[in-house]
């Protein structure tokens, strides 16, 4: 009934309470409310004040607004506002890779990136770090959100190579001040891609085209058939996937072959 009325349940439980006695506030109250009825619950007092046909006081449109219960409907918060709010906190770094994407040294410079695998119509997300010299995954994580802890759990994973280059493009997760901590802390630099450059990350853009085209991510029913795929897809990828480009050895022998060259 009170929906159907449309007044607060504060504000009838009030009126029955009081009902027989003398309001005086009730009539000034039957103009607030038609206003604020015009405006769908949504007005404060200041849209009140200024749709009454009347002079109010502000004190008084307040206190009856709060004596029968006609609260403001609050817009909730724009999520892309408080995104670019944290946004201007972040950091850029240059293209210090420069796509030199022909190393012969492995644990010097590295690529990491964010690719969704869409199954069962749900999103898994997977960020993955790959050796460019060997290209070797060094480590990655799947999760069922794109939230920090995707990037944080995988770069936790890794273990320090000093001096050593990642590179990423500009997203959020690269420029967030929590990842460029534990970045350093690894004691490497960061690269990053210019804007709308693709290209500047070809490595791990590669990497993420042939797991697609490998796996059937597409008939997996839960999250964790997807995660073991994908498990299993990247061991295979660095121990029984021969490349071409890698003298037909494996990333790991790649990887073995190139640090007994540097010795």
């Amino acid at each position: 009934m009170c929906d159907i009325a449309k007044v607060s349940r504060s504000g009838y439980y009030r009126w029955l309470k009081n009902k027989g006695k003398e309001d005086k506030d009730y009539s000034q109250y039957l103009l607030v409310k038609e206003v604020f009825d015009k405006g769908k619950g949504k007005y404060g007092w200041r849209q009140v004040q200024m749709g009454l046909k009347i002079k109010m006081n502000h004190k008084k449109i307040k206190r009856i607004m709060k004596k029968y219960g006609l609260a403001a409907k609050i817009r909730r918060k724009n999520p892309y506002k408080a995104i670019m709010k944290k946004t201007a906190e972040h950091r850029t770094f240059t293209n210090q890779l420069d796509r030199s994407f022909n190393q012969t040294e492995p644990y010097r410079f590295f690529c990491t990136d964010i690719t969704y695998i869409p199954f069962n119509n749900r999103l898994a997300f997977l960020s993955a770090v790959k050796d460019i010299a060997s290209k070797e995954v060094v480590s990655w994580n799947l999760l069922p959100h794109i939230r920090m802890e995707l990037v944080l759990e995988m770069i936790d994973k890794m273990k320090p190579y000093q001096n050593a280059l990642i590179h990423s493009d500009q997203g959020f997760h690269y420029t967030n001040p929590e990842y460029i901590q534990r970045i350093k802390r690894l004691e490497m630099k960061q690269s990053m891609s210019r804007k709308g450059n693709c290209i500047d990350n070809a490595p791990i853009e590669s990497f993420f085209g042939h797991l697609k085209d490998d796996i059937d991510y597409k008939s997996c029913k839960t999250f964790e058939e997807v995660k073991m795929l994908i498990e299993n897809y990247i061991y295979y990828y660095n121990n029984g996937r021969r490349q071409w480009d890698l003298n037909k050895m494996t990333p790991v022998e790649y990887r073995d072959h190139l640090l007994a060259l540097n010795a």
